[in-house]
């Protein structure tokens, strides 16, 4: 069975689906309700997530053992933003390690500059007091 996407793109329907399970219990349908989407549809796009295959929007049939209970889908959305979580501290720690080493190099072409400025060869001079040769 085909799902329905909805004008969504992939992701954003993963997003809704892990964005889904992190708000309070009683308050889901209400954030349903703010997204402008149906019980029907966000249910369709939750089997598509956890069972089916979202990339070709295929949702299985309901056969019993082969479905996930909530509280497989609670650890599932738990690991999962623990995994974001972890992404993104990633991001901003390499995104300060960007910001040092840009710093860095600014300061090495400064440095590399000074040293042209200060090669420049000087104007010759001659020793007034040449020893003689004996």
């Amino acid at each position: 069975m085909s799902g329905i996407t909805q004008g969504y793109t992939r992701d954003e329907i993963r997003g809704f689906v892990h964005e889904y399970y992190l708000q309070p219990h009683g308050k889901r349908k209400a954030w349903l309700d703010s997204k402008s989407l149906t019980v029907w549809t966000f249910r369709q796009w939750r089997t598509m997530v956890f069972e089916g295959d979202l990339d070709r929007t295929l949702v299985p049939r309901d056969d019993g053992g082969m479905t996930r209970k909530n509280g497989e889908r609670s650890a599932f959305e738990k690991m999962r933003a623990r995994e974001i979580a972890e992404h993104q501290s990633d991001i901003s720690k390499l995104e300060k390690r960007i910001a040092e080493l840009e710093g860095t190099n600014e300061a090495l072409g400064k440095a590399i500059g000074l040293l042209h400025e200060l090669s420049v060869p000087e104007p010759e001079t001659k020793q007034a007091n040449d020893p003689k040769s004996s």
